[in-house]
């Protein structure tokens, strides 16, 4: 994973021009930006080749627009929030190819931003169409990703450009990929993995491949429902897939083969309502009623896992373990987040957590920033953990 090409390997860049994809699919409401994460994400890269003397061209998508031009889907009102960001005036082109494009790039001072339209506004860039490629690197001299969270998808500006012009990871991407690395690439051991969420059919792939490559491999959240009752428990009318039994048996014979524990709830948390403080009760594995829905992990299984933390070296955490947009239904997800926490900050824990639900828990838990790292990446950091090659990673290898 460690062995691509980062901005420091470019050279002299004065007066060259930057390419760089940048993930700019922010949240808009009224035509503001609601949520700035996304463009904070990109400072580091777009001073670090500023300072440089590089202009810099951003390119990024917004929206679904299927290769139409959507007025509402035009990225020019986020011109002014990144400018405001970055503290530097950013010029905006409505559109991302041509000659109108060259000069408005031409025209920009040394250090200059520039964001281009909408990549999408084209057909061909979600199906990676090499003549409009050619186009959009006509007007640069390097490219750069910075744009993890769409580096599964090999799109014109998420991978073939890379295929055209020397191409480097940006400050952002590099972060992130190192910190993948230390997770699963190279990791220290013992590797203990987290998986929640509601669905095991939606992380089969995640799963079996996790087995092959952790020491530990919790589950919690709907989907340990679903491995118990495989066991024989009887889960009330928690949410589970009981049509998966088959498949959960050869998860657990893939893992007693590769010598990876699996760590299941020992006791659980039941309601008969799935709500906010709705009443509820702590029970063992045998007791819950058939009325009865399982909503979180109980303190039995919470201190079981902090245990095993304990014991790790390194963890990767995808999905909460429980309920936790409800109270009090969030005690297990909090607990143990802040358990790997305080081992992070104590330099006793490579702790990476990331994808959809689980940064949403970390910044719930209040623990996001002593993590060794979030990825806010959902299908990529996904993707990545299955095992999967990512396009826009590998046009960025030596």
């Amino acid at each position: 994973m460690a062995n691509f090409k980062r901005i420091a390997d470019a050279g002299n860049l004065i007066g060259k021009v930057a390419l760089v994809r940048v993930d700019f699919n922010v949240p808009m409401e009224n035509g503001l930006v609601t949520d700035d994460t996304r463009l904070r994400a990109a400072v580091d890269t777009v001073q670090s080749l500023r300072t440089a003397g590089a202009k810099v061209a951003l390119l990024a998508h917004f929206g679904r627009p299927k290769g139409e031009r959507v007025a509402e889907m035009s990225l020019a009102p986020v011109a002014g929030a990144f400018a405001k960001v970055l503290g530097a005036n950013v010029s905006f082109v409505a559109d991302c190819k041509g000659e109108h494009v060259k000069k408005a790039i031409a025209d920009l001072q040394p250090a200059g931003v520039i964001l281009l339209e909408n990549t999408r506004f084209y057909k061909g860039e979600e199906k990676g169409d090499l003549e409009l490629a050619k186009q959009i690197a006509s007007l640069g001299d390097i490219y750069v990703n910075d744009a993890f969270s769409a580096a599964h998808r090999r799109h014109v500006t998420t991978a073939v450009l890379a295929e055209l012009l020397p191409a480097y990871a940006g400050v952002t991407m590099e972060a992130e990929l190192d910190a993948l690395d230390k997770a699963l690439g190279n990791p220290e051991r013992p590797v203990m993995a987290i998986v929640g969420g509601a669905k095991v059919s939606s992380k089969i792939d995640l799963l079996k491949n996790l087995v092959t490559k952790v020491d530990m491999l919790a589950i919690g959240g709907g989907m340990a429902n679903t491995f118990l009752a495989a066991q024989g428990v009887d889960v009330g009318k928690s949410l589970c897939e009981h049509d998966l039994a088959d498949t959960v048996r050869e998860i657990e014979a893939a893992a007693r083969a590769a010598g990876c524990e699996i760590l299941l709830p020992r006791d659980v948390v039941v309601a008969k309502e799935f709500k906010a403080n709705a009443a509820n009760r702590v029970c063992g594995l045998d007791e819950v009623a058939a009325d009865e829905m399982i909503l979180d992990a109980g303190l039995m299984s919470v201190v079981h896992l902090v245990a095993a933390l304990g014991r790790a070296k390194t963890l990767i955490w995808n999905g909460p373990l429980g309920a936790f947009e409800l109270t009090p239904f969030d005690m297990a997800t909090v607990k143990v987040a802040e358990a790997a926490a305080r081992l992070a900050k104590d330099g006793k824990l490579v702790a990476v957590a990331g994808g959809g639900d689980t940064v949403a828990a970390m910044n719930h838990a209040g623990v996001a920033d002593d993590l060794t790292f979030v990825s806010t990446a959902g299908g990529a950091f996904l993707e990545w953990m299955e095992g999967k090659p990512l396009p826009g990673v590998e046009a960025l290898r030596h």
